[in-house]
Formats: structure tokens, sequence, C-alpha cells
């Protein structure tokens, strides 16, 4: 009986251990399992903050590009203006010519033309010749803007130069970083831009000063709206996957778009704050 007893022990023993045995095996598996997906998440993840890095290197360079383009427009411009205003000043026949004949209208009007040629013709264009065409642009822009020399102060076209400079950083700054979507933003301004158009038009017959006045307040809101919006949707424009000849494309008219932004808020404030001659 007794070594029956002993007997039914030593096979409970032996079940027991070979119980721990297959747990210790599966838990040992389920370890070898657990390891070998932590390694995979990691290299997920490496490969994953690598690519976010290479897209943030590549937006931050295509940024740079757009920026680099516009205050380079904005030199030549200004540049441009000044000597233009100097040598016609110079000249009585000339500025008679420029700013007293029918051809004032063309030189104000001939920017619109090249902003129509690169915004309809900028797909048949080569990343070159969209370069090229945007420098006359801004050539062409300045010698329609000399004229304000005629009308404001040196120092105070310098003043609200610097205005406008600081506002459109700080705009274009939030456009940039904001996680907010400015998306609702668009239609919005779009309306205001049309309005002041229609209302700048009218006033041309009117010449109202107190409507002047409302334009350039309510313009100066939408310039400013239109900073950030559009510096947030050339953000979003950015594909790693371009090419260079369509990034280069996207560049120039990233840049058309906050050149006109900073040369429209800059006309508005001046007539705000500009002191006449």
């Amino acid at each position: 009986m007794a070594l029956q007893l002993f007997d039914c022990h030593r096979l409970e023993i032996n079940t027991y251990k070979v119980h721990i045995s297959k747990n210790f095996k599966n838990s040992f598996r389920y370890l070898d399992k657990g390891i070998i997906m932590a390694q995979f998440d990691r290299q997920n993840i490496r490969q994953q903050v690598s690519s976010a890095a290479m897209i943030d290197e590549g937006l931050r360079s295509y940024m740079l590009k757009v920026y680099n383009y516009m205050s380079l427009g904005l030199g030549i411009t200004g540049v441009v203006a000044f000597f233009f205003f100097r040598y016609t000043t110079s000249n009585e026949a000339v500025f008679a010519l420029v700013y007293q004949s029918p051809l004032m209208w063309v030189i104000a009007l001939s920017p619109l033309a090249f902003v129509l040629v690169l915004s309809f013709g900028i797909n048949k264009m080569s990343a070159a010749t969209a370069q090229l065409t945007f420098w006359a642009f801004a050539t062409v822009m300045g010698l329609s803007l000399s004229s304000i020399f005629i009308t404001y102060t040196g120092t105070s076209i310098a003043r609200v130069f610097f205005i406008t400079a600081a506002t459109f950083g700080a705009m274009s700054l939030y456009g940039y970083t904001t996680k907010r979507d400015l998306t609702n933003w668009g239609s919005f301004l779009f309306m205001g831009l049309i309005g002041i158009i229609i209302a700048s038009v009218v006033n041309i017959f009117m010449a109202s000063s107190a409507l002047a006045f409302g334009i350039s307040v309510i313009g100066v809101l939408v310039f400013v709206g239109l900073t950030a919006y559009d510096t947030q949707k050339i953000k979003e424009e950015y594909l790693e996957s371009d090419s260079s000849e369509i990034m280069g494309k996207k560049a120039i008219m990233g840049a058309l778009r906050l050149y006109l932004d900073f040369i429209n808020l800059f006309l508005m404030l001046l007539r705000l704050f500009g002191n006449r001659n």
C-alpha cells in the first residue's frame, strides 16, 4: 500500500515537472516573439523618423528657395523703382512722357500681363523660363512703382517698408508653423480681394478720400490674412517625390504669390501711414 502511494506521488511530481517545463518553454517562446516584435517596431520607428527628417529637410530647402526668389524679386523692384525715378526726374521730357501721358497706364498695368502669363502658362514653361519671366515681372513692377517716390517722402517709404516686412514676416511664420487649417479663410479673403478691386475701380471716378481710407484698411486685413493663407498653401504643395523641374516651377509660383501679398500690403500701409510730398 505504501509502495503504491509512493509511486503515485512520484508520478504526480513527474507530471508537475513536465507541466513546468512546458510552461517555461512557452514563456521563452513568447519572450522571443516579444523581442523580435520590439526590434521590428524599433526599425519601423527609425525608418519613420528618418523619412520625416528627410521630408523636413526637403521642405525647408523648398521654402527657403521660395523666400529667396521673393526677396530677390523685391530687391530688383526696389532698385529699379528708385533709379528709374531718379532718371525721369533728371529729364523733364522723359518725366512728362512717363507720368503725364497715356504711357503711364501702360507702365502701371504691364505687370498684370506677366502675372497672367505665369499663372496660365507655367505648365508649358521650363523652370528656367519661368524664373526669367519672374525677374522680368519684378523689373516691370519696379517701373510701375517708381511713382510712389513722387507722391510720398523717402523717409516714410522706408518706414512703411520695414513695418510691412515685420508684419509680413510674422504672418508668414504663423502660416508656416500653425497646426490650424486655414482653408476656410480662402473664400472670405477672396471675396474681400474682389471687393477691394471693385471699390478701387469705382474710386478712380469718385475720388473719395473716405472710400480710399476704407479700401486701405480692409486691404491691410485682407493681405495680412492672405500672407498666412498662401504660406500654408505653398507649404502643403510640397511633395518629396517632385522632380527638380517641377519643384523649381512651384517655387517660382510660390514666390510670386508671396511677392504680390507683400507689395499690396506695402501699398495699403503706405496709403495709411505715408507722408505725402
